[in-house]
């Protein structure tokens, strides 16, 4: 069976703004339950920090969302 190409995988957005940690972490880590690309949105200084943090612990990639998105990474499984 074939996997489909990163580029046709549906990337779940989670939009934690205003939401102060561990509130965007804990939200990001319920998304990749069920996704395997979740781009999440949170402004809370802090939540960089643990986002890395959590992907470190968990094996998954992080990459800046698009300047357009807004403030955010995109995780994903490797």
């Amino acid at each position: 069976m074939m996997s489909e190409p990163a580029s046709t995988v549906d990337t779940v957005t989670v939009d934690a703004r205003g939401m102060r940690c561990p509130w965007p972490a804990l939200r990001l880590a319920r998304a990749m339950r069920a996704a395997s690309v979740v781009r999440l949105l949170a402004d809370d200084p802090q939540a960089g920090r643990e986002v890395a943090a959590l992907a470190r612990d968990h094996g998954w990639r992080v990459d800046p969302a698009p300047a357009d998105a807004g403030t955010g990474w995109d995780v994903r499984r490797d």
